[in-house]
């Protein structure tokens, strides 16, 4: 997303020293209505933190710049789908969560999900923090789920410690990029870099092997809620 893109500049120019802690926090409407709502049970899914939030870790990869070794997770399907039933059997998709994520440099990373927060100003809100300052992101949800919220622009904010004082920016996105898909505009990136890989042979952002891991981050946090316990990512991928 263009605003995120704006973010990790301002982290990769120094702005903020040296990244210790980022953070997600994503408070949303409701998984959408499916085929078969086949995404309502973590056996078709993997679960919502591998199915709904992999793509998070692979930002927390990307910008910690790091691997993660251990997961730490809390969460609970608590609000949503609780009075729907399908073969006799009520959807296990977590609704809310918290997510810990440390990284073998000892950088932390963190997600908060809750997916009943429709009515949030922010649908989703992210937090850098390095030894010299703090940069954040706000990104409004799409106007196809709250008619005339996805109009409001993204803001980025820049906290130095020395000198105090947060210099905010709004991060404008082309109204036609917006109405192209969702997540406020990568979706037209997106297919523009793929174009640019296929067409001119431009290097791929994103591997397979970075999803892969991103998914792993995943299902280390669903097994840390089941399990209640810490979760090391060394071997998980071989089992």
């Amino acid at each position: 997303m263009p605003p995120l893109t704006a973010m990790v500049d301002e982290i990769n120019n120094g702005k903020i020293g040296e990244l210790k802690m980022f953070s997600i926090r994503e408070h949303r409407h409701p998984f959408l209505s499916k085929v078969g709502n086949w995404n309502r049970f973590a056996e078709r899914t993997g679960g919502t933190l591998v199915e709904k939030c992999c793509h998070f870790f692979d930002l927390m990869r990307l910008i910690v710049d790091d691997e993660a070794v251990r997961v730490f997770a809390s969460g609970a399907a608590d609000v949503n789908h609780r009075d729907e039933r399908y073969d006799g059997k009520v959807p296990d998709m977590i609704d809310n969560a918290y997510v810990i994520v440390e990284f073998r440099s000892g950088r932390r990373a963190s997600l908060d999900l809750c997916m009943f927060a429709d009515g949030a100003y922010w649908q989703e809100e992210f937090s850098a923090v390095g030894d010299k300052g703090k940069v954040e992101c706000f990104v409004p949800g799409s106007g196809k789920h709250w008619p005339g919220r996805g109009e409001r622009q993204a803001e980025v904010v820049v906290s130095p410690r020395d000198p105090k004082g947060p210099v905010r920016r709004t991060v404008e996105v082309d109204e036609r990029l917006l109405s192209l898909g969702a997540h406020h505009g990568s979706t037209y990136f997106e297919h523009l870099g793929f174009q640019q890989s296929v067409l001119e042979g431009s290097p791929v952002k994103v591997s397979v092997e970075d999803g892969l891991k991103a998914v792993v981050i995943g299902l280390a946090a669903e097994q840390s809620i089941r399990e209640t316990r810490v979760v090391e990512i060394d071997g998980l991928m071989l089992r």
